[in-house]
């Protein structure tokens, strides 16, 4: 493949994931509305599911939420909406974990998740294994580079630009 093709197909890969990240956002926070929820609060439901149940602090560094009133209101709304509870941790009696209620987010939720899986699911029927382990790979791949990205803003101050005011 020369090289101004390769260039070119990683530029359109390059759109393609600024385009699919965000609509991805988008439809999120499409699913949080139409189930009567913040972006937010579906965001932490989505990650305890995926990870298990976690401390509040531990929610909070996930997620970005300050480990004080801000992690606690999206707590207080997963257990109002029957999404998760907090109970005590069977080791540490000490520590409180916040844990997921899957039945409840697939009753609140799994309708709207099937039938975008279905639709995924008759894409894949026409891709290859081959294509479809490529892809996991990079998904996988992509997954990790902003986990990793959204760290490092986490932890790094921004510099101003020459274009950016100083702040007073």
């Amino acid at each position: 493949m020369s090289s101004s093709r390769r260039d070119g197909l990683a530029e359109e890969m390059a759109t393609a994931m600024r385009q699919f990240m965000t609509q991805a956002v988008i439809y999120q926070d499409a699913v949080a509305k139409w189930a009567g929820l913040n972006s937010t609060v579906l965001q932490c439901a989505g990650l305890l599911m995926l990870e298990g149940p976690m401390t509040p602090s531990d929610l909070a560094a996930r997620t970005g939420l300050t480990g004080g009133g801000a992690i606690t209101a999206v707590i207080d709304h997963l257990e109002r909406a029957g999404l998760a509870h907090r109970s005590r941790d069977e080791i540490d009696r000490r520590r409180v974990l916040v844990r997921p209620d899957p039945a409840a987010l697939m009753e609140l939720v799994g309708a709207v998740y099937t039938r975008i899986g279905h639709r995924w699911n008759d894409y894949l029927a026409t891709l290859t294994s081959d294509q479809i382990a490529q892809t996991i790979q990079i998904i996988q791949h992509a997954t990790a580079i902003n986990r990793e990205e959204t760290e490092r803003l986490r932890t790094t101050p921004r510099q101003p630009s020459p274009r950016t005011p100083p702040q007073p």
